[in-house]
């Protein structure tokens, strides 16, 4: 929780230094800058309420920044992409309902008509422990556990200011678990633990895995109807070194839609799709596995709430 307000407290004043500079004489019309920053809540309280149910309480934070720079031969892409959410069923202890964290920077040079020589900088990761709900003591992920570390060199095709699709045949990717237990456990494609036969760890498991292959990013950002934003990011990744016909996936749609100044209404969707990162499946949740293996994972958040877009 410390990381989530150091972070977040770390954006407003940013967000400030940046808001003051634009009021300033000297504005640089270089930089597009946009962003949501959102505080959703949803509580239920039940008294005697013959229906059934239960109390409950979520909370999630999204904060969604861009500021792209572009003048003479040079263009600079930057994003801050963060997310965190928790929910409370009656006395149960909270779980997380969002945990995200994905900056990237990008750089093109010119290059002919639309297209830009370009590298991009990408890092992804999420705040805190995650469990295999129901089963809270089987922990799935952490903090730097994974954590994506990109490099990738290509080329940049930017038509407008809207949208831009990076092509980069060489990119090289670090994928970092930084968790012993996962690691022993091979999560997210590292090497796993070995064990002599008698059950003995004669050897831990690999912290970091290296890719290197090709990446294809889209994005597109665009007002597409008054007060109603659309920003949505695709990537493609292909591992040269190992199975590159199976293509990580990664799918984000954001929509913010403004009521007011205030209050904005949330819409985000996210489909993953990564053949190294392994799912247990207990179908009647008797604690034993029936299945495991790569699988499409799909999420949807929406929320009403306190908002602030510019």
């Amino acid at each position: 929780m410390k990381r989530i307000l150091t972070l977040i407290t770390a954006l407003f004043i940013s967000y400030s230094s940046i808001a003051q500079d634009s009021t300033s004489a000297a504005v640089d019309t270089s930089w597009k800058r946009s962003g949501v920053f959102g505080l959703n809540f949803t509580q239920v309280s039940l008294s005697n309420w013959s229906a059934g149910g239960e109390n409950s309480f979520s909370g999630i934070v999204i904060f969604n920044y861009t500021a792209n720079y572009a003048k003479g031969l040079n263009a600079w892409d930057n994003n801050i992409d963060i997310g965190y959410g928790l929910t409370q069923n009656g006395k149960k202890d909270p779980i997380k309902s969002e945990d995200k964290i994905d900056l990237s920077s990008k750089y093109g040079r010119y290059a002919f008509k639309h297209w830009y020589y370009s590298v991009l900088l990408g890092f992804k990761s999420q705040f805190t422990e995650g469990y295999n709900y129901p089963n809270d003591s089987v922990k799935i992920s952490n903090f730097m556990a994974p954590a994506y570390f990109t490099l990738a060199l290509g080329m940049d095709y930017k038509p407008n200011d809207n949208f831009s699709m990076l092509i980069a045949p060489v990119t090289g990717r670090i994928i970092v678990v930084n968790d012993d237990a996962l690691a022993d456990a091979g999560a997210f494609g590292v090497d796993p633990a070995e064990y002599d036969a008698f059950g003995l760890k004669i050897k831990d498991g690999e912290n970091i895995r290296y890719e290197f292959g090709a990446l294809l990013k889209a994005v597109y950002i665009k007002d597409i109807l008054e007060n109603v934003n659309l920003m949505t990011k695709l990537e493609l990744f292909s591992n040269y070194l190992e199975d590159p016909q199976n293509v990580d996936v990664n799918w984000e749609v954001l929509i913010a839609m403004k009521v007011n100044k205030y209050i904005t209404a949330t819409l985000s969707t996210q489909l993953i799709y990564d053949d190294n990162t392994i799912l247990t499946i207990d179908n009647n949740e008797d604690g034993i596995i029936d299945e495991s293996g790569p699988r499409t994972q799909f999420k949807e958040v929406l929320g009403v709430g306190l908002s602030y877009k510019f």
